[in-house]
Formats: structure tokens, sequence, C-alpha cells
């Protein structure tokens, strides 16, 4: 389409039973510094007391904000779905318990319009009280390196710390939603193939909150499986990208992640996603000897699993308490 508003920056914020926060998220990007901003609310069937929330404050300022409504679908397709809403030439995405700092969009915007990028990124800090390092972490400058590596080993960033062009987000026909929570990271991926003009701000400012979700919560194992599939795919529907990495170190940056999320998940004491992840990594990672205790429990019925993995870790403190 060649109507977008040139200068208009859509922001489009899904929300699922985010009553706690919304509003924070909702005010943090009517408060940008940057003034030519668009909100689009994709309420995602939410049954607390988040759609009253989002309702008044979209009746405050009903010049500035949109609300959309959907039945329970996920994250991705609300924001697929608010996206066929957008009207900026730029897009950037909140989630409804996230926030930025005041200065972010439009310092992102002036990175992309000074350079002529097709995408800005920053850096981040999570936050909450179930955030383990709440360090600030700066990105590092992908023009510098080797994009594809660095991509298929891990995200790149956050979902809100990201502003798109928006013809290239239509070129890669928005986002898919067959997995539930590795579709941003499958969209970066993509997002390679169309070689992609990109630029750093060196500054943090994108939130990312963490805090316990109850029944919404998806288990470790289930994010890390989804990783790799995307990953998988992506080294399957494009191996140019990836050809001079050679299949050992294609390898290890697709499965590299499985033995250590194993391992954290078992000091968690995570067992169930210990489990999957040791059995995934006896198939696909590279492991050692010093492995291979847990990667043949795991293999055992879950029950003794969790047995077994006490009694060798109780045998290992007490040798280090001698």
């Amino acid at each position: 389409m060649d109507n977008f508003d040139p200068a208009l920056i859509s922001v489009v914020m899904p929300c699922y039973n985010a009553a706690p926060y919304v509003e924070e998220a909702i005010e943090c990007v009517l408060r940008q510094s940057y003034r030519q901003v668009e909100l689009i609310v994709v309420n995602d069937g939410s049954h607390d007391a988040s759609a009253e929330i989002i309702a008044r404050l979209a009746d405050g300022n009903p010049d500035r904000i949109s609300v959309l409504h959907q039945t329970n679908s996920g994250p991705y397709a609300a924001r697929n779905q608010g996206l066929s809403h957008a009207r900026g030439n730029f897009v950037a995405f909140l989630d409804a318990d996230d926030y930025w700092h005041p200065d972010a969009l439009r310092q992102l915007h002036a990175a992309m319009t000074q350079t002529l990028a097709d995408v800005a990124y920053c850096g981040w800090q999570n936050v909450g009280e179930s955030a383990v390092n709440t360090q600030p972490h700066i990105p590092p400058d992908y023009t510098a390196t080797d994009a594809a590596a660095v991509f298929l080993q891990s995200c790149p960033w956050p979902i809100n710390g990201v502003l798109i062009r928006r013809q290239l987000i239509d070129t890669l026909r928005g986002f898919s939603e067959r997995l539930p929570t590795a579709m941003d990271y499958d969209l970066w991926l993509r997002m390679l193939t169309a070689q992609p003009v990109v630029v750093r701000v060196p500054e943090v400012l994108a939130y990312y909150r963490r805090y316990p979700r109850g029944d919404a919560h998806i288990p470790r194992w289930r994010q890390v499986f989804d990783a790799i599939a995307v990953r998988e795919d992506f080294a399957r529907r494009h191996p140019a990208q990836i050809e001079h990495l050679g299949r050992a170190e294609r390898d290890a940056r697709i499965y590299g992640s499985l033995l250590l999320e194993a391992y954290r998940c078992h000091w968690r004491r995570d067992t169930d996603s210990s489990r999957r992840l040791f059995r995934r990594a006896f198939r696909k990672a590279d492991w050692k000897a010093r492995d291979v205790k847990y990667l043949l429990a795991s293999f055992l019925p879950a029950s003794v699993f969790e047995s077994l993995i006490r009694l060798i870790d109780t045998r290992r403190s007490t040798r280090n308490s001698i």
C-alpha cells in the first residue's frame, strides 16, 4: 500500500490478562517524546479488568488509541490483527506488560531515518520479580558480525527492542502463528533473507517484564523446543544463508542451548523441563562423558528420574562437604 502515513509509528500491543501492567504500558506509549504515534491495542480475550482499563484510556485518547477485540488466540495472532489495521510507515511492538524509555521511539526513528535503515534496535533490561539477570544489556553491532551465525544461535533482541519499516514486515507477511513462543524469533531469522539495512542504538530503551504468570505460564522446555524448531526451519528453507558455517558449526548453533538449558532447569528443580531437554540433548547436542548420567537418566519414567537426580545431587553434596 502507498497510503501509509510516512512519519507515523504504529505501535501494536497485544493484551491478555495484563490488568496490573497495561495502564503503565499504554501510558509509556502516550508519553513518548516522538509524538506521531498511533497505538493499536488488541484485547486477546482477556477475562480480568484489562478490557475496562483499555477502554477508559482509549476514551480519553480517541485520536491516538484504537482498540480491537478477538477471542483468545495468542499474541502472534493479535499482532497480525493489529498490523492489518496499522496506518504508519514504521511499526513497533510493545506487550501490555512491558514498557519503554520515554525517548525510545524518537531515538530509534532518528537512527533509521538518518541511515536509511530498515530496522533499528536498541538495548534492553529485564525487570520484575521473576527476572534472573537484571543487568542492562547493549547488543552487538550486527553489521560488524556474521549476522546469520549470530541469529541462528539465539534471538537477537526482545520484541519491544526494535522498530521496523512497514514495507519490510509486509514483505515477510507478518508473523507465523504455528508455534506459541518463538514467532518473533522466526520473523527475525526470515528477515535475514531480505538483506535489510539495520542500525543499532546503543542505549537501554526497552524493558522486558518477567513475573509469575500462573496458568498462562509456558514451560521452559517448550520455549527451548520452539526456538530450536524455528532454527531448524530456517536452516532447511534457507541453506544458502548458512552454508558458510559448515555442518558442525551449524548444528552447534542450532542445538547448543539444549544442555545449558537442561542444567539450568535441573538446578531450578524444574525436573519436567530438565528431563525433556536432556533427552533431546542426547540425540542432538555435543555432550561429554560428565553429562552421561543425566542424559541416560532422562529416559527413565519421570518419577524415577526425579528420584535418581536427587540421589546424584545428594552424593555430590556429600563429597563436596568432606
